[in-house]
């Protein structure tokens, strides 16, 4: 199987900035994906956020299976079992949530594949790594504690590795202030994948941007 637990986790870390996408048209969806896997971001997390969200899903998951088989499809948005085992079945090779649900936890630990889901204390925080949990999501980021929430949960639980998604910004002063907290990667939808980019359907601006960001969580890391 390409792309197993510990590649997608790997990449996920290695990438720092994970693309959040959702788009009801097909074609959209797969020019983006192309733009932020050429802009470096391999993992892109597609929220299941309208109807039939799935069968897009699994059109944009089929067509880079041929296309461009190093991209990573994750799936967000997942608040139940039966929901993830739906999108593992068309093709994700992750699964985030904005919350915490061990019934999911289950499904990705039977299939190996990584859950992230939502946390927002030091306690669901331990529940999700006593899951299995490698990867813990904090949500809604800026507004559970932000940088001082990620870095005062770290002094405890040094081996926890957080990525937050909500409240994070495509700029060196937001992402200075994250990753200088020690998180390990961040989910950025409209900040990055602008309204107005996708309007122009400017797929290059997408690349462009993907690529700068990603350029500059390398930089603040000091790789």
């Amino acid at each position: 199987m390409k792309h197993d637990r510990m590649e997608v986790l790997t990449a996920m870390m290695d990438q720092g900035i994970i693309p959040v996408f959702y788009h009801p048209d097909v074609e959209i969806c797969k020019n983006v994906i192309q733009a932020c896997a050429d802009g470096g971001a391999k993992c892109i997390e597609f929220t299941n956020r309208g109807d039939f969200a799935s069968h897009v899903f699994l059109d944009v998951a089929r067509h880079f299976a041929k296309a461009d088989p190093s991209v990573i499809m994750g799936v967000g948005s997942i608040v139940d079992a039966p929901t993830a085992g739906l999108f593992i079945a068309n093709g994700a090779k992750f699964v985030v949530g904005p919350l915490l649900n061990p019934d999911v936890a289950k499904v990705c630990n039977r299939r190996k594949i990584p859950y992230s889901p939502g946390c927002g204390s030091a306690s669901e925080i331990g529940q999700a790594e006593e899951l299995g949990c490698e990867i813990v999501k904090v949500f809604p980021g800026s507004s559970v504690g932000g940088p001082e929430f990620v870095k005062a949960m770290l002094g405890p639980c040094p081996w926890t590795k957080i990525m937050p998604t909500g409240g994070v910004e495509p700029t060196e002063e937001s992402l200075k202030k994250w990753f200088g907290a020690g998180i390990v990667c961040a989910g950025v939808g409209s900040n990055l994948i602008t309204k107005e980019l996708l309007a122009a359907k400017d797929y290059k601006g997408i690349e462009t941007k993907v690529r700068e960001t990603i350029a500059l969580v390398r930089s603040i890391r000091g790789k």
